[in-house]
């Protein structure tokens, strides 16, 4: 799960760049908008978390749904010719991936019996993926050789088999605390009450 989570990220993500700006004729200020996918997807992925796999799914079927989705807008993404249509396909495609790496990680952590001594050897293996999906690239020529779009193709493979292998992780059921849920919960407001500390 770790490994092919990050393999994802890396296939695409650090070529990025270099993918615009060749393949797409991106300006530095189009490059630097298709980066701040990463960050709206970070910012949005603690509602879809919060708000549907916390209380509602599996956390492993959540995990599938949203990597299999991921994988048709990569795929599409990298099929496209202007950069307007990458950003729109960019965008859902972070939009969907930031939410798994929460979702792994909870998988992991309810799943062990140490946490604390157990996840290390365990999220190591999304180094090596990340690694691997950057050695692949290079292996094959892809950048290089000035065919940048099957990163693409690539990511949206190993985001399509992380969809289908989290059917056959361990079911990872909501933790329910019994109490009712109300927007403010949803939107973390109380949260805001760190704001009357200084600090």
């Amino acid at each position: 799960m770790m490994f092919l989570e990050f393999f994802v990220w890396g296939a695409w993500f650090v070529t990025l760049g270099t993918y615009l700006a060749a393949d797409l004729g991106a300006s530095g200020s189009q490059i630097a908008l298709a980066f701040l996918t990463q960050s709206l997807g970070a910012i949005l992925a603690p509602f879809i978390v919060g708000l549907i796999a916390d209380r509602w799914f599996a956390a492993q079927r959540i995990l599938g749904v949203l990597h299999l989705f991921s994988a048709v807008m990569l795929f599409l993404a990298g099929r496209q010719g202007e950069f307007g249509a990458f950003f729109v396909f960019a965008l859902l495609a972070m939009i969907s991936f930031m939410p798994t790496l929460a979702l792994a990680n909870s998988i992991s952590f309810r799943r062990l019996t140490s946490p604390e001594r157990q996840f290390p050897a365990i999220r190591v293996f999304g180094t090596i993926g990340w690694i691997v999906a950057g050695l692949l690239i290079g292996w094959l020529g892809l950048e290089a050789g000035g065919a940048l779009e099957n990163t693409f193709v690539m990511a949206a493979i190993g985001s399509a088999l992380l969809g289908v292998y989290a059917s056959t992780l361990p079911h990872t059921p909501p933790e329910t605390t019994g109490e009712r849920v109300t927007v403010r919960d949803v939107l973390g407001l109380d949260a805001l009450a760190l704001l009357k500390s200084r600090s």
